[in-house]
């Protein structure tokens, strides 16, 4: 799914919409390539591939297999994988994330982005989250986590070197320093760190040494990123890291949110990925303004062929924008039962059970309708708005009934439903409005409404419901709405589903 279309001579921000936080990217040639966190959801580590730093394409998942990923049935929602960085050295990619819900820091490396990633070499003296990757010229391998702390690595054993050491931790008092990333730049060591936290406060900040251990030298004007206490549209602006294009201009991606509605503002899509300009002055950052309307790098764009928004499941594997909630086990998903088909066998009564059978693809415009033709002749399911179990609308078909349910916290009610007429399939449908104009500080950032689609094509609304229920403002944690399908009892087929933006 591509983000909105073209207008002008100006491209979109962000280039990566919808939940994908926490961007690490590093170029090959004229390759650019791109991974974000994934948390609890599986596949883990989406990667993303780019000619031009503005339309990216996905290529894969970085950990596609039991093996390289576990995420147990306690994992919670907003636990699981946690800011991986992505770096390419000795002609091999290397990506290093932190399992907070098993494995705590793990190693992959691959020959192509694209996969097959390794099995994991597990860091176990690497004590932190959003380890970062760098190599001196001497060949040794330092791992810098959140904190910020530092200690050498080899990434083929994972054996740790020394103790840990206290690297510079941006602002006096300014909380949860994280997300570091060390490069060696002309005559510096540069440490980027993003602190204040990942909310409204959030930014980048930058110091520089000449050794890569240290000391640290700050930024006089830190933070170079920050939309802290400004109206500006994309908030929560934070969590960088830089790439350098083949001209020798050099950017920042970097994650952000699009709050909408009234007061305090909610945003649904998560953590976004955004991209501003960097210009250096005195040996020092200067990230420019980061703007909806982006213009344009100044070199030819690669416009690939925009990512399906429909899917006939007439593939013998989903495709890798299709995630689940913390394992896929083949037992209960398949597109080969009934050719054609994804068929969903239930495992837990409802998407209130962490071990819900869910197949979803991240929501990455503000408006946008979803469909899916549903057969539940054997058994109960639907289609459904995720944040995560406690928050969490859907439309919930079975042969005789469809019905709207709204889980809200710790309430749970069934706000509409429809009887089945006729023969199966039923087509279900979400649509979402965005709120264009606040009339009132509560008014949620849209509406979501849900219902069936008659024999004419014909859109059927059962129910509306506020959406800033399933916003990160309301739910908390640290990801975004995902939209699709999941079976809560028996054997449920879905014939296909499609997505398609509408006008934000």
């Amino acid at each position: 799914m591509s983000s909105a279309p073209e207008t002008g001579n100006t491209l979109s921000n962000p280039v990566v919409p919808g939940f994908h936080p926490d961007p690490s990217i590093c170029r090959v040639g004229a390759d650019y390539y791109l991974a974000c966190s994934s948390f609890e959801y599986y596949p883990g580590v989406p990667v993303f591939h780019s000619r031009d730093l503005v339309h990216w394409t996905q290529i894969g998942n970085a950990l596609d297999r039991p093996g390289q990923l576990r995420l147990p049935p306690g994992t919670s929602s907003s636990g699981g994988l946690y800011a991986p960085t992505l770096r390419h050295h000795d002609d091999r990619f290397w990506l290093v994330v932190t399992n907070v819900s098993g494995d705590g820091n793990i190693l992959f490396t691959a020959t192509d982005p694209a996969g097959p990633w390794s099995d994991p070499v597990r860091l176990p003296g690497v004590q932190g989250i959003d380890p970062d990757l760098a190599w001196d010229d001497e060949g040794n391998c330092w791992c810098t986590v959140a904190g910020v702390s530092q200690i050498r690595i080899d990434p083929q054993t994972g054996e740790t070197f020394g103790e840990p050491r206290r690297l510079w931790s941006g602002a006096p008092g300014a909380k949860a320093p994280e997300a570091p990333h060390l490069y060696h730049i002309g005559a510096y060591w540069y440490l980027l760190i993003a602190e204040g936290g990942t909310e409204r406060c959030h930014g980048v900040s930058i110091a520089r040494s000449r050794t890569p251990d240290g000391p640290f030298e700050p930024c006089p004007d830190n933070p170079i990123l920050t939309h802290r206490g400004t109206d500006h549209p994309v908030q929560n602006t934070g969590h960088g890291d830089l790439v350098q294009g083949p001209d020798g201009s050099w950017w920042m991606v970097f994650l952000g949110v699009r709050p909408r509605g009234g007061t305090p503002g909610w945003h649904v899509l998560g953590r976004e990925t955004f991209l501003a300009p960097v210009t250096w002055v005195d040996d020092w950052p200067v990230v420019g303004e980061v703007s909806l309307a982006l213009s344009p790098p100044p070199w030819p764009l690669q416009r690939p062929a925009a990512a399906p928004v429909r899917d006939d499941f007439e593939l013998s594997e989903l495709a890798p924008v299709w995630i689940s909630l913390r394992s896929r086990p083949v037992e209960h998903y398949s597109t080969k039962e009934r050719s054609g088909w994804l068929s969903l066998r239930a495992r837990g009564a409802s998407l209130d059970d962490p071990e819900a059978i869910f197949v979803g693809r991240r929501q990455q415009h503000l408006s946008f309708r979803a469909r899916t033709s549903v057969d539940p002749a054997e058994g109960r399911g639907g289609l459904a708005v995720r944040l995560d179990e406690q928050h969490h609308y859907e439309i919930e078909a079975t042969a005789s009934e469809v019905r709207v349910i709204a889980r809200i916290g710790p309430l749970r009610t069934v706000v509409a439903s429809h009887p089945v007429t006729g023969a199966a399939p039923v087509v279900l449908a979400i649509e979402a409005a965005v709120t264009r104009q606040v009339t009132d500080a509560r008014q949620g950032p849209d509406t979501l409404a849900f219902g069936v689609q008659d024999p004419e094509g014909v859109f059927v609304e059962l129910a509306a419901l506020d959406g800033r229920y399933l916003s990160t403002e309301v739910a908390g944690g640290f990801t975004g709405r995902v939209i699709g399908m999941y079976a809560a009892a028996g054997t449920v087929h879905f014939d296909w589903f499609d997505y398609v933006p509408l006008e934000d």
